[in-house]
């Protein structure tokens, strides 16, 4: 039952054109103007070195909380969500079929980003093996996080929620503007969000050479326990 949902909640994403552009193409144009622009000072470094991981981090993002909460936001106000809370797909197995869907949009987006940047002139290195379990933890946050809005919220107040706190985290998880610009002690609360901790999780991996990532995946598992807790206890199917 949860491979079924899942499949259909992934063609029902491909079919859904806003959508689309939210997952696919504003990463992709983002990725390519920030890396041909001197929009941002990144220190002595390449731009698409440090922009390709925080897009990365984007496009997760994008897809598991953005999407994700939008689109479950209005299954709840259709009813869509009341007809499948009578068939035999427990909330549980609701939640667990979304993220496995929302794991699979996010592999074409991984594989058509990744393309992109190496076309830029990306040249990763380091051990980018330790980017999948960030990448998990990352989809496993930001999905609870926005299955909590969307079972808790109107479908008008996720709507305007998701993409008011997309917009936020846009601009101060690092993904696109170094977390050292801001003060000390501003910094190192916003190290602490789930963009944040993905960001630079995956620019270390990636981009710096860096080894295990215990920081940002402790910070992304606290974010994944607590976000998929909460949702399974107060989400609602009306």
């Amino acid at each position: 039952m949860v491979l079924a949902q899942a499949g259909a909640e992934i063609r029902a994403t491909l079919r859904n054109g806003e959508q689309l552009l939210l997952t696919l193409i504003i990463p992709i144009l983002l990725l390519a103007g920030f890396s041909a622009a001197p929009l941002v000072d990144v220190g002595g470094g390449r731009r698409v070195d440090f922009v390709a991981p925080g897009i990365l981090a984007l496009a997760v993002m994008s897809t598991a909380f953005t999407g994700q909460a939008i689109a479950t936001g209005f299954e709840r106000r259709y009813g869509v969500l009341r007809r499948l809370g009578a068939t035999p797909l427990s909330r549980t197995g609701l939640l667990l079929a979304k993220t496995v869907a929302v794991v699979a949009v996010e592999a074409l987006q991984i594989v058509m980003i990744t393309v992109v940047a190496l076309a830029l002139g990306w040249s990763p290195h380091g051990g980018p093996l330790w980017a999948v379990p960030l990448l998990l933890l990352g989809t496993a946050a930001f999905s609870g996080l926005g299955l909590l809005m969307a079972g808790t919220l109107r479908a008008e107040a996720t709507l305007a929620g998701a993409n008011l706190v997309y917009l936020v985290l846009l601009g101060l998880g690092g993904v696109l503007f170094p977390l050292d610009r801001f003060p000390g002690g501003v910094r190192q609360v916003l190290e602490l969000l789930p963009i944040s901790a993905l960001t630079s999780g995956l620019r270390g991996v990636l981009g710096d050479g860096g080894g295990f990532p215990g920081g940002p995946l402790l910070v992304l598992l606290c974010w994944a326990v607590a976000a998929l807790a909460l949702a399974a206890r107060t989400f609602r199917w009306e």
